[in-house]
């Protein structure tokens, strides 16, 4: 027997539901995806007991690595418990904002590594690289929808459906991804204000709006739906 795929980390589930299977092309701009995954990252961290929030700054509680090698390298980047300047820790919306591209692409590599996710490079005007990322194979994208469907009709019950839900609002992707309609779409936004990594999330999208300067870089995918 062949051994069970691990479970896909937050992350890998909304880059799965961000991603056209077909083109690689994300649904929201580039930029918010890159905060989105990056929040989606230290949820998977807090779910796992390694970090905790406090007055907005994120805070090393258990220094011991996680099997993930991802999240592992994540943590270790992280200031060590008791370091992190005179408040301790570091403010999760600017290192959200550093780190957003850089722990995106440590994903993205990820999944093309374990065949989820095929890497093609285009130009832009011939000139320009920039890389798409199609799924290997599209029925782990839609069976990544099929869960966060399922999710959603049942009211997200569970605490890692609601910080999915309120990761999927914070980055503009809800009108793409949710199939509920208007209410549930507003429901997934109220959930942004109890998930912290969420919040964070969605002040820096709310900063690039506010400077016009939302889809920045590689090729934007639209707005995706521009929940706030």
């Amino acid at each position: 027997m062949s051994p069970t795929p691990p479970e896909p980390t937050l992350p890998e589930e909304l880059l799965l539901l961000a991603l056209d299977p077909q083109r690689g092309k994300p649904y929201c701009r580039n930029r918010f995806l890159e905060y989105g995954v990056a929040g989606a990252v230290l949820a998977e961290l807090e779910l796992h007991g390694r970090i905790a929030e406090q007055l907005g700054r994120i805070r090393v509680i258990s220094p011991l690595a996680p099997q993930d090698p991802l999240l592992a390298q994540v943590l270790g980047s992280l200031p060590a418990p008791g370091r992190g300047g005179l408040a301790g820790g570091v403010g999760a919306k600017g290192w959200i904002r550093r780190t957003g591209r850089y722990v995106e692409e440590l994903c993205l590599e990820h999944l093309v590594g374990r065949a989820v996710l095929r890497r093609e490079t285009h130009r832009f005007l011939g000139l320009l690289p920039y890389h798409r990322h199609p799924a290997a194979d599209p029925a782990l994208s839609a069976a990544a929808r099929d869960r966060f469907a399922a999710a959603e009709a049942a009211g997200f019950p569970d605490r890692r459906g609601r910080t999915l839900a309120a990761l999927v609002s914070a980055t503009g992707l809800s009108d793409t991804v949710a199939q509920g309609g208007r209410r549930s779409r507003s429901a997934m936004r109220d959930l942004v204000r109890d998930e912290w990594t969420a919040y964070a999330v969605r002040q820096n999208v709310r900063q690039d709006k506010a400077n016009q300067g939302g889809g920045g870089g590689r090729g934007d995918g639209g707005d995706g739906g521009g929940d706030d």
